[in-house]
């Protein structure tokens, strides 16, 4: 997995975690912890999630092959 794949899973993860506050208990740690839903950052945060979330959807479609490149020499 390449580091652009990490980081829009961890991307897509933080955004998953955050929703789940928000259905279980009302709690927008990004507006928390960046200022409120308006904020600036809160709002770049926002959109890296969505963005990451997109890209993931790529990685979803790919073959295992192309995603877990295991040189010869480890097979």
């Amino acid at each position: 997995m390449s580091g652009i794949q990490r980081t829009a899973l961890v991307l897509a993860i933080i955004g998953a975690i955050n929703w789940g506050l928000i259905g279980f208990f009302r709690f927008d740690l990004v507006a928390a912890l960046f200022g409120g839903q308006a904020a600036g950052f809160s709002r770049v945060i926002y959109a890296l999630v969505g963005l990451a979330g997109l890209y993931c959807i790529s990685i979803l479609f790919k073959p295992d092959a192309e995603i877990e490149r295991i040189p010869e020499t480890e097979r």
